[in-house]
C-alpha cells in the first residue's frame, strides 16, 4: 500500500494505507536524504518574504487543489468536504460534502470530479453549483493515487495492482481497465497520451488512449510520484532524492534531471506562468525555469503540500495550518 496524505503526521508523512506516498502498514519507513534545498547563491528565501494577497481559512487539512476559470477548489478529507475559493472576492463559498475526499481533484466536462476514500467511489459535482450529479463505483487506490481528464474521459488509478480505470463522462461508467506496472499512480494527460508515475519502478509510463494499452516506459529518478505538464514536457517530482525529471512529451526521452534538494514523502508539482512549481514541507515553493532547467527561486519555512499557479496567482495550501494562501507570482530573484 502507498503512503497516505492523511497519515500520522500528515497525509504524506506517516504510515497508513493510502499516493502523494505509500507502504504497507507496519513496514519500515523508507530512508530519505535530508531536505537541503539548492545551494545556488541568491536562490534561497524565507516564505515570509511572500506575504499573501489573500488567506482563506479552510477547516481540517486543506489538500488537493483544482482550478476553474474563476475559482479554486480545495479538498479537506479530515472534515469530509471540498470548498470553492472565489478568485474575484477572495472568499470561500460553496461546500460539497464528500466522505474523505482524496486522491486529487479534476475539472472537466462541466464538472468537478472528486475521488472519495470514505465511500470508495468517484463523485461528480456541478462545477458551478456544487450539486452532486453522479456517484460512480470507481474507488481510488489510496489518498494520493491521482485523477486526470483527457481524450474525452476521466482517468483514475483504482487498485493495489495499479489498474487505471477509464470513465466515460457521457454515461458515468467505467469503459476500460488498463493494467499498469505495480506501484503506479497520478495519471496526467499530455500529447494525446496518459502518463503515469511508476513509484516502484522508477519510471514514467505512457498509455495510449486509442488502444488502452501501455506504449512506453521511460526510466527517471527514484520514487517518482507527482506529475505536471508544460513547455512540451512531462515534469515529475521524485520523492527518493528530491529531484525533478523532465521528459519530452513527444519522444518519451528524459531531457533533464534537476536537483532541487526536496526529497521525502508527499509534495506536489504544477506548471503555470511559464514556470514549474514544486511544494513539500519545509520548502513550500520551488520555482524552476524551463528555459534553463534550473531552480531560480526556492522558499523555505512553514506551509506547503499542494500548489497551483493560475488566475494570476500562486495558490498554496498550508496543510497543518488550515489555510490556503493566494500569493503574487514570485519571479526570479
Amino acid at each position: 500500500m502507498p503512503w497516505n496524505r492523511s497519515s500520522l503526521m500528515r497525509r504524506r508523512l506517516c504510515l497508513v494505507v493510502s499516493v502523494c506516498a505509500a507502504v504497507t502498514l507496519g513496514a519500515q519507513e523508507p530512508k530519505f536524504p535530508a531536505k537541503t534545498g539548492v545551494d545556488t547563491p541568491g536562490v534561497q528565501h524565507a516564505i515570509e518574504e511572500l506575504p499573501p494577497t489573500a488567506t482563506f481559512v479552510v477547516k481540517g487539512h486543506p489538500d488537493w487543489l483544482a482550478v476553474t476559470e474563476d475559482a479554486v477548489w480545495v479538498s479537506s478529507s479530515s472534515v469530509n468536504h471540498v470548498v470553492r475559493l472565489d478568485a474575484k472576492t477572495n472568499q470561500p463559498g460553496t461546500i460539497i460534502t464528500v466522505p474523505k475526499p482524496c486522491s486529487g481533484l479534476a475539472v472537466d466536462f462541466g464538472s468537478l470530479w472528486i475521488p472519495s476514500c470514505g465511500d470508495h467511489n468517484l463523485v461528480r459535482a456541478d462545477v458551478r453549483t456544487g450539486a452532486i450529479q453522479a456517484t460512480i463505483p470507481a474507488g481510488p487506490i489510496d489518498s494520493e493515487g491521482g485523477i486526470a481528464t483527457g481524450a474525452g474521459s476521466v482517468w483514475l488509478v483504482t487498485s493495489k495492482a495499479s489498474e487505471l480505470d477509464r470513465i466515460d463522462p457521457a454515461t458515468n461508467t467505467v469503459i476500460a481497465k488498463i493494467n499498469l506496472p505495480p506501484g503506479s499512480f497520478n495519471p496526467i494527460f499530455a500529447n494525446d497520451s496518459i502518463w503515469v508515475s511508476s513509484n516502484h519502478g522508477n519510471a514514467l509510463v505512457r498509455v495510449n488512449p486509442a488502444t488502452n494499452t501501455v506504449m512506453s516506459s521511460t526510466p527517471i529518478g527514484p520514487m517518482p510520484r507527482f506529475l505536471t505538464v508544460g513547455a512540451g514536457s512531462v515534469w515529475v517530482l521524485n520523492q527518493g532524492d528530491g529531484s525533478i525529471s523532465r521528459v519530452d512529451a513527444t519522444t518519451d526521452k528524459l531531457i533533464a534531471t534537476i536537483q532541487a534538494g526536496i526529497p521525502g514523502l508527499g509534495g506536489e508539482i504544477a506548471f503555470g506562468a511559464g514556470a514549474v512549481w514544486a511544494t513539500v514541507f519545509k520548502f513550500p515553493i520551488t520555482r524552476i525555469d524551463p528555459a534553463t532547467n534550473k531552480v531560480v527561486g526556492q522558499w523555505h519555512g512553514v506551509g506547503g503540500d499542494s500548489i497551483r499557479c493560475a488566475l494570476g496567482s500562486v495558490w498554496l495550501t498550508s496543510y497543518d495550518g488550515e489555510k490556503v494562501w493566494r500569493l503574487d507570482v514570485p519571479g526570479k530573484p
